[in-house]
């Protein structure tokens, strides 16, 4: 797995390592099931259960040697689909449960490990594209920008991401493509919000919830 380089090759490899590593787990405890039942070898000594015990292997040899090379090839992936590549959606989401069932179906290594990093890297992203979008158009077709951005992150990260990512992602998207930006569209003249007239104050909500009505509209 370390010596995989290739974004695809390397999660398909580790998805397919995780199947085989599951199912020799499910084996083996049924194999010493009498061991594991009330009363015998296992509870009586107070040993965790096979299957604990196999998932917890496979993360502290396996998973926590490469996590960051995962991290970083899933969050390569995701950049790719923004700037309108077509992934394999189903693998990335294959990848980002593992997370999680990695954790005995908590959540905290994928908040941890992943979701931490791709927070930071989609505030990088959507700044850097604001950045470019600010200068080249005027406000009317930068709102657009923002609206169809808003409208495909939406439909396309809410497929793979875990549900808890989909508000968090959300609200860094309005902070970065509004938010930020709204002083520099209102000394345009041209904010999305024509019912402001140039110099009035306006706080940050009722800007996005200006802008929120007209791209939706």
């Amino acid at each position: 797995l370390r010596e995989k380089h290739d974004e695809y090759d390397l999660l398909k490899e580790l998805l397919k390592s995780w199947a085989n590593h599951k199912f020799l787990v499910k084996w083996f405890s049924l194999v010493f099931l009498p061991l594991q039942v009330e009363g015998a070898y296992i509870p009586r000594r107070e040993l965790p259960k096979l299957n604990a015990f196999g998932l917890s292997c496979f993360r502290d040899l396996v998973f926590e040697a490469i996590k960051d090379k995962v991290k970083d090839a899933v969050i390569a992936l995701i950049d790719r689909e923004r700037e309108g590549e077509e992934i394999d959606r189903t693998l990335v989401k294959n990848v980002l449960n593992l997370f999680v069932e990695i954790d005995e179906g908590k959540m905290h290594c994928y908040e941890k490990d992943f979701e931490e990093h791709m927070l930071q890297n989609t505030v990088a992203y959507y700044s850097r594209k604001a950045s470019n979008w600010i200068l080249q158009d005027s406000s009317e077709d930068y709102m657009l920008k923002v609206g169809e951005c808003l409208k495909k992150a939406r439909g396309r990260e809410s497929h793979y991401l875990q549900p808890s990512s989909e508000r968090k992602l959300t609200d860094i998207l309005e902070h970065e493509l509004l938010v930020v930006r709204a002083s520099q569209l209102l000394e345009e003249g041209e904010f999305g919000c024509r019912q402001l007239p140039r110099g009035d104050k306006v706080d940050d909500h009722s800007i996005i919830r200006c802008d929120k009505r007209e791209i939706e509209e």
